[in-house]
């Protein structure tokens, strides 16, 4: 997709301006919830609430009123004192159903234990207390409050996740409305940059929704490859999904009603994106229509019976779904997925308390993991005794501290700023990421080895989390030492909705060796985007070439590695080196990098080869399969000489199997000159396919030696296995 660029100034000032939620108040009542900081005590045994807070206001009593919801429609009287403390004898049954108001001189702060457990970032909204059109006006409202929506939102180190929690009665949170979920009558929910939306229930049914949208803000509306960075989980929408996305999006375990157009709707012919990720989905009325998409995979969703098509323009993947699209040049219908665990989630249990989710794994599956009565298999743990839940402000000492006392991680959305790595360092441990949370080498410069390493252990879950660098660094995620041996196939290592993203953010000399290293043995992982900016504070060019350095998106030296949902676009290398064996892909999309000055800067196989193909299978490697791979010419801050002889290159081996390629060009002069290994054809011709390649007919690349990161890179007071 070609990307507009953003300015410096223009990221700057959306920094300048973020905003955060308040209560409904009256007019003459001003608000401090974020100012004034005050505290919530729950006494089981009494069933009370015992509130303090520092002193505000200048005299008089404080006043404290309560509702069951931040945004209630009702705040009644409880009692009023003179002191900083109070105790609510008698609070609403639930205790998460407790927001206080203290006033004083028309002052007012809010308190809850939801906002104590959780932080200003996460947003819970209760049907019961609350207008089925109060959770869409308040999230929209910050969608245009902070430039979410438009170009400002796409470097905003604002995070944010809304959270819904189950419907009581045949209530909905839907306000109702009409038509596509792009137009003003449908009443949409607006789901902009670092956000999140998530149903507390047990299953999806349990939170109804009107509709969603996603709006695209390039070429009036119409252009949505950098609608990035947002999710969607674990609810049903009820009218239209306009899943208006490209990468970095995830949308899962969700039940949908109606489809009244496309997936991807902005009301015109023109529309075009660049790929996006589904999954665990049931659509029960309508097949939905990727058109205008570039590219998409959906994994286990399951569509009404027809026979139409639904969209897309290059490279389509259907794995483990009910009633695909028939497979041709662009679908590529799977029939089973073969090993997979669904991403763990947060619910409220029957007794009233925060669960965690997290779902077995399951091998050969077809369709959803959940059904309308049951959350499917898989084990619940409690968020207050197991997890510790981090907020903005919490660094790597915070984190690493709780893994070794043997907790999990819930991140709340923000912005975590590392001075080392987060260590995952024991079997089964989990870091789980709200609202597009972010971890970040920012802003000292003593972390110099990487956002998160994981050790060679059983079961270790990393899901929805963004490796953010504003600093040099050897990697952006490590799993596994180098050597890693384990065999883990009976506890596989699951990766999840995970974004690594090299510049972009801040104009500033970065170096990164590697964004991934997947060292460890049957690793899982389902939806990664692993982006070198080709947009951003940055200048763009040859400034860019030399300044913002990565050499890999992703190396695979593990055995028994399966990637579903594989994103990797515009690093200077081999995007994807493959050198561990028996690795599997479903579903690869590339650009290479936009800005490599010249041939001569850009060039693989000690020179001998122009560029470096986007996906590499080392020619040591004995038993490989990867199906529906895209690599799309885009040489734009060139000197309109620079090529790429190959898009993908695999030793000729009758175990090395890739099918189902893809190269077009969309935009500069230089071209793919052919498929994969001197085969397939040029993109000077427009689109080239290549069904299956393992007969050998292509030049097996040159042997190489690939330089890797070693030990010498690791910090010393990080203990890796040998």
């Amino acid at each position: 997709m070609i990307k507009k660029l953003i300015s410096a100034c223009t990221a700057f000032s959306v920094m300048l301006i973020l905003c955060s939620f308040a209560a409904p108040q009256a007019p003459d009542e001003k608000i401090q919830e974020n100012k004034t900081e005050g505290k919530v005590v729950y006494n089981k045994n009494k069933h009370s609430m015992t509130l303090s807070w520092p002193e505000f206001g200048s005299s008089g009593n404080y006043v404290i009123t309560r509702g069951g919801s931040r945004l209630a429609l009702d705040f009644a009287a409880v009692g009023s004192t003179s002191k900083l403390v109070f105790t609510d004898s008698k609070p609403n049954k639930n205790k998460y159903e407790n927001y206080y108001k203290i006033t004083r001189n028309s002052v007012t702060i809010v308190l809850s234990l939801e906002k104590q457990i959780f932080g200003h970032n996460m947003y819970f909204y209760d049907r019961k207390y609350e207008k089925a059109e109060t959770a869409k006006n308040d999230i929209n409202s910050q969608f245009g409050a902070i430039g979410l929506g438009g170009s400002n939102g796409e470097w905003t180190t604002k995070r944010q996740a809304y959270y819904l929690k189950a419907n009581i009665k045949g209530q909905t949170y839907d306000s109702g409305g009409s038509g596509s979920a792009s137009s003003p009558e449908a009443n949409s929910i607006e789901l902009g940059f670092y956000s999140h939306i998530g149903g507390l229930g047990k299953v999806p049914s349990d939170v109804k929704l009107g509709s969603i949208f996603t709006r695209p803000h390039l070429s009036g509306g119409a252009n949505a490859t950098c609608t990035f960075w947002r999710s969607v989980e674990n609810v049903e929408v009820m009218r239209d999904f306009a899943w208006t996305v490209s990468q970095s999006t995830s949308a899962r375990r969700i039940l949908i009603e109606s489809t009244s157009k496309y997936i991807s709707d902005v009301g015109n012919t023109n529309f075009w994106g660049s790929g996006g990720f589904i999954a665990d989905a049931n659509y029960t009325s309508s097949r939905p229509n990727w058109g205008g998409q570039q590219q998409w995979y959906t994994r286990n969703a399951v569509f009404p019976l027809g026979s139409g098509a639904m969209g897309g323009s290059y490279n389509m993947v259907w794995q483990g779904c009910v009633n695909p699209p028939q497979a041709n040049d662009i679908n590529a219908p799977i029939p089973t997925t073969p090993i997979i665990r669904e991403k763990p989630f947060l619910f409220i249990d029957s007794d009233g308390e925060y669960k965690v989710f997290v779902p077995a794994w399951q091998k050969d599956r077809v369709g959803v993991s959940w059904s309308s009565t049951d959350m499917g298999k898989g084990k619940v743990q409690d968020l207050l005794t197991q997890w510790y839940v981090a907020k903005e402000g919490d660094t790597n000492v915070e984190i690493n501290n709780a893994l070794k006392a043997g907790k999990n991680i819930f991140f709340t959305p923000g912005h975590y700023t590392l001075n080392a790595p987060i260590q995952v360092n024991r079997k089964d441990a989990i870091l789980l990421g709200a609202g597009i949370a972010s971890v970040t080498l920012e802003p000292a410069e003593k972390n110099t080895w990487g956002c998160i390493y994981a050790d060679d252990k059983d079961g270790i879950i990393i899901a929805g989390l963004l490796m953010d660098s504003f600093n040099s660094t050897t990697y952006q995620i490590r799993i596994g030492n180098e050597g890693a041996k384990a065999d883990h196939a009976a506890d596989p290592i699951l990766l999840s909705d995970i974004t690594c993203r090299v510049g972009g953010v801040q104009s500033k000399n970065i170096q990164i060796q590697a964004a991934m290293q997947i060292n460890s043995n049957n690793v899982i992982g389902d939806h990664f985007w692993l982006w070198r900016a080709d947009h951003g504070s940055q200048k763009g060019g040859d400034a860019r070439w030399v300044r913002d350095r990565c050499k890999n998106g992703l190396i695979v030296t593990g055995n028994d590695v399966t990637l579903y949902a594989l994103f990797v676009e515009h690093f200077q290398e081999y995007e994807v080196l493959w050198l561990g064996e028996r690795g599997r892909t479903y579903f690869f999309q590339n650009e290479p990098p936009y800005d490599a000055p010249n041939q001569a800067a850009w060039s693989s196989q000690s020179g001998r080869v122009d560029g470096y193909a986007a996906f590499k299978v080392a020619n040591m490697v004995k038993d490989h399969h990867t199906i529906g791979l895209g690599s799309y010419a885009v040489f734009t801050g060139t000197d309109g000489k620079v090529n790429k002889k190959n898009g993908f290159e695999i030793p000729n081996s009758p175990n090395v199997k890739l099918e189902k390629m893809c190269i077009t060009r969309f935009a500069g002069s230089g071209n793919i000159q052919n498929v994969i290994n001197g085969t397939g054809g040029s993109t000077t011709d427009g689109v080239k396919r290549v069904a299956l390649y393992n007969n050998g007919d292509g030049t097996q690349p040159y042997d190489e030696e690939f330089a890797l990161p070693n030990h010498e890179s690791y910090p010393v007071y990080i203990v890796m296995e040998k």
